[in-house]
């Protein structure tokens, strides 16, 4: 069956039992939008935030990549950067959720990297954003396997992302301001888990760390 065929039948069950029974809020839809979230998920295709978490058309702008990762501002123009500057200063989204997830290939192709190696790959150079929750990991989980180790940077990477989206100034306004909050969100396939945190950041606290993490729940 050529699968275009199974998609074709998809888009017009949704046009027929969706769209048209929901007619007036597609077509506010086509004149503008006010999502309520960002989410910057993987791209591996079991984990669609859409259907894990079960947004709507209009209530998050999504950016999905290789080990949902987020580049620091001096990394300069990528789609994630461009992302965020819509939705944050654009759209004025008022919450940014990081969502990772269990047996991710990305980290694990970050864990796998051998120092030596020289050679050029764009996903090694990808993920490489990641090695400072690599380093993290090595420090803290070193003595553990490497399935164990994985899934360690899995959730370390997504705070160390969630620290890279405050070197953008105009999300560290927005957040020291109240209009943004940044969040890291964890989905594990294996058992259909998910664990939300909040990322606390204080603009100038002295002594200590100036991040903390709030509100974390654990939905199964």
């Amino acid at each position: 069956m050529d699968p275009f065929e199974e998609l074709k039948d998809r888009f017009l069950h949704f046009k027929n039992q969706v769209y048209l029974e929901n007619l007036d809020h597609y077509q506010n839809l086509s004149d503008n939008q006010t999502p309520k979230f960002m989410v910057i998920a993987c791209a591996d295709s079991r984990v669609c935030p859409s259907s894990i978490l079960g947004f709507q058309p209009g209530e998050a702008f999504t950016i999905r990549n290789i080990a949902n990762l987020v580049p620091p501002f001096q990394h300069g123009a990528s789609e994630v950067s461009a992302g965020l500057e819509f939705a944050v200063n654009s759209l004025q989204v008022a919450n940014i959720l990081v969502v990772g997830h269990s047996r991710c290939g990305g980290i694990r192709a970050l864990m796998s990297m051998k120092r030596a190696d020289k050679s050029k790959s764009f996903i090694k150079d990808w993920v490489s954003i990641g090695k400072t929750a690599r380093l993290s990991t090595e420090a803290v989980a070193g003595n553990l396997n490497f399935e164990l180790q994985c899934k360690h940077c899995e959730k370390e990477s997504l705070n160390a992302s969630l620290l890279n989206l405050l070197t953008y100034p105009w999300i560290e306004e927005r957040v020291n301001e109240g209009s943004l909050s940044l969040h890291g969100g964890y989905y594990d396939f294996t058992d259909c888990s998910f664990e939300k945190w909040t990322l606390v950041y204080r603009q100038g606290l002295e002594g200590g760390s100036k991040y903390a993490i709030k509100n974390r729940s654990f939905w199964s």
